[in-house]
């Protein structure tokens, strides 16, 4: 029997509002004093919204996606009542940034669901999951943080534990599905990229979102892999993924009709900063943006 004398006992969730999803995390934490004996994962939820495809196509978010959106936020916080959720935080990120209306539908949900919803600048989206990857980067080396999303990809430099490069570009899944990254908007990225890196040599990335965690399990399927993706094999997958339709992919791979479509220019975004700063391998800690928000209120606390 454990003598563990646990002190207090809660739940924190986190919400976020993307481009091609929403996503509700809740994790238990067990404190004695002011450490963090345990931390787990209760519940995790998505919600594939899609808000992105409005946004890029035409500027907005339309009315039906509004309602299943307020209808989401409502679902999410009857769940967080039933898990007694002790305190949250729900972000929403480019797709809302971007929408012509989506201040008014961020005021017209709070109001409808009594949650606290916020927009984050995609600077602070990147401090999010900078801080919650930090540990991986702390340490002597060079380490890049990609984080591919629906409508933007956040990357950060840390060198030797120390952050020198940060910035969020307007390249996503679901943009370049809708046609909406402008012709060179990718090799700008590239070009801006390799400037950059150009005087760090052996940089090791670490690759966050839904996309590039089913890419590994993918390729880890048929070969073993320690949490690393070598670029090889992204790019083997990125080949085979490519050259087949969407329900091909269903089919064969067992994806689901929201991630089918977005895998392959998710794949091509990773392969892009790869080869731009000379990288052979991604790290897949299979950390998303919801780790970070619920880290964030554990400093809080």
């Amino acid at each position: 029997m454990s003598n563990k004398v646990i002190k207090d006992e809660f739940r924190l969730a986190a919400i976020d509002i993307g481009s091609n999803a929403a996503r509700l995390l809740i994790k238990n934490v067990e404190m004695s004093g002011n450490e963090i004996q345990n931390l787990r994962k209760c519940l995790f939820l998505r919600i594939p919204l899609r808000l992105g495809m409005d946004v890029f196509d035409i500027g907005r978010i339309s009315d039906v996606r509004e309602e299943e959106f307020v209808r989401t936020m409502k679902a999410f916080k009857q769940l967080m009542k039933v898990y007694h959720v002790r305190k949250y935080r729900a972000c929403a990120t480019s797709a809302m940034r971007d929408a012509a209306n989506g201040k008014d539908i961020i005021s017209r949900a709070v109001k409808n669901t009594g949650l606290n919803i916020e927009t984050i600048s995609g600077d602070e989206e990147s401090q999010i999951v900078y801080d919650n990857h930090y540990r991986l980067m702390s340490g002597p080396g060079n380490f890049l943080y990609v984080d591919v999303g629906g409508g933007s990809t956040e990357i950060t430099l840390v060198c030797n534990g120390k952050k020198v490069f940060s910035h969020s570009y307007n390249i996503g899944t679901i943009r370049m599905l809708s046609g909406k990254v402008a012709d060179g908007t990718m090799e700008d990225m590239s070009d801006e990229l390799s400037q950059v890196f150009s005087s760090h040599d052996r940089i090791s990335i670490i690759g966050s979102g839904g996309n590039i965690n089913k890419l590994y399990r993918l390729a880890a399927k048929e070969k073993k892999l320690d949490a690393i993706l070598p670029l090889s094999d992204l790019e083997e997958w990125h080949r085979r993924l490519s050259c087949i339709s969407v329900e091909k992919r269903m089919e064969e791979y067992g994806l689901k009709p929201d991630r089918a479509d977005v895998i392959v220019p998710a794949a091509t975004i990773f392969i892009t900063v790869a080869k731009s700063v000379g990288a052979e391998n991604i790290m897949v800690p299979n950390l998303g943006l919801a780790d970070g928000i619920i880290n964030d209120l554990l400093n809080e606390i």
